[in-house]
């Protein structure tokens, strides 16, 4: 009989998780971000913010109805004394305040409160008023997996639905950016397929080796690329030489990119729910960098998430340019 494969060799109990902890420890070496929390008329989105504030990390200021503010402060015994409460009408009209205040250098970040994303993301790459760049936007999750033995980044899970090719190249880049404000030198890419091999079958296999042949070219830079590869070779070596992959990616890849949204957003799921890890996540490729908290997230996930928010802007306050 044959020995089991190491592939699939697992420790005997998960290491425990400190990694985005770290984070919080790091991004509390600058200042706080001064941030725009947008419509924060439930108990969630204002505890986030203000746990965010005592921890050092931001600087809020509150961008909705006043008085919907006020009143889900006092049912929930928050204390907004001498906090920053700027009134609008509803949450459109919070979402476009808080991006004019980001334009105008008045705050360095965006927080998604209650209001759904694609409200605040409308805002956000508007032609004319957002906060757009040379770059396309996208959204960056930091995992810390149990039985992985680094901060693994999983791209786009959040905002592009079906990226082109020429999306996943911005976000490929997004992805590299956030590697480096964390200290990962040269972050190893894994594009993600379904199997190993270019064929013309699946188109995500196509945009693998093309992204792979534009870093050569100088298209993508400060990381090494390499895919298609299938998850299990992107994090396993040993799955990766079963299959003969020679690769200085397979088995070690910092970042994942997955084919498309409905790809990354069950990856990460799962790798919340059922492999106990967990997520932080930020969307990058705008003038400032923005939060979409979930009503989900715990508070250790918004804290972190804000830590990622200040390591990025305190670190490369000057990456992304508006378009001409």
């Amino acid at each position: 009989m044959s020995p089991r494969p190491a592939s699939r060799a697992r420790p005997a109990a998960a290491p425990a998780l400190k990694r985005l902890e770290q984070l919080c420890t790091l991004a509390r070496r600058h200042a706080p971000l001064r941030t725009a929390v947008v419509h924060p008329v439930d108990s969630v989105s204002l505890f986030g913010a203000l746990e965010a504030q005592r921890a050092g990390l931001i600087r809020p200021v509150f961008i909705g109805p006043e008085k919907r503010i006020r009143t889900a402060a006092r049912r929930s015994h928050l204390e907004l004394t001498g906090h920053t409460v700027i009134d609008t009408e509803h949450s459109h009209a919070a979402a476009e305040r808080a991006v004019q205040m980001a334009r105008h250098g008045e705050v360095d970040a965006i927080m998604k409160g209650a209001l759904h994303t694609d409200e605040l993301m409308h805002a956000v790459v508007d032609p004319e008023q957002g906060l757009r760049t040379e770059r396309r936007v996208s959204h960056v999750f930091a995992i810390d997996a149990p039985h992985y033995p680094r901060l693994l980044f999983i791209t786009d899970a959040a905002v592009n639905i079906y990226p082109s090719l020429e999306d996943k190249r911005d976000i490929v880049q997004n992805a590299i950016d956030l590697a480096h404000a964390l200290g990962v030198r040269t972050p190893k890419v894994a594009i993600l397929s379904a199997v190993e091999l270019v064929t013309p079958k699946i188109k995500s296999t196509l945009d693998a080796a093309a992204l792979c042949k534009m870093a050569d070219r100088g298209q993508i830079t400060g990381a090494v690329l390499d895919g298609p590869l299938a998850f299990d070779n992107a994090v396993s070596r040993a799955a990766a030489a079963t299959k003969s992959i020679i690769s200085g990616v397979a088995g070690r890849a910092d970042i994942f990119v997955v084919p498309d949204l409905e790809a990354g957003n069950m990856l990460a799921k799962q790798l919340e729910y059922l492999a106990g890890a967990e997520l932080a996540g930020i969307v990058l490729g705008a003038r400032v960098p923005i939060m979409l908290t979930s009503r989900a997230d715990d508070a250790r996930a918004r804290l972190a998430s804000c830590a990622l928010a200040v390591l990025f802007a305190r670190q490369q306050p000057a990456r992304l340019s508006a378009p001409a």
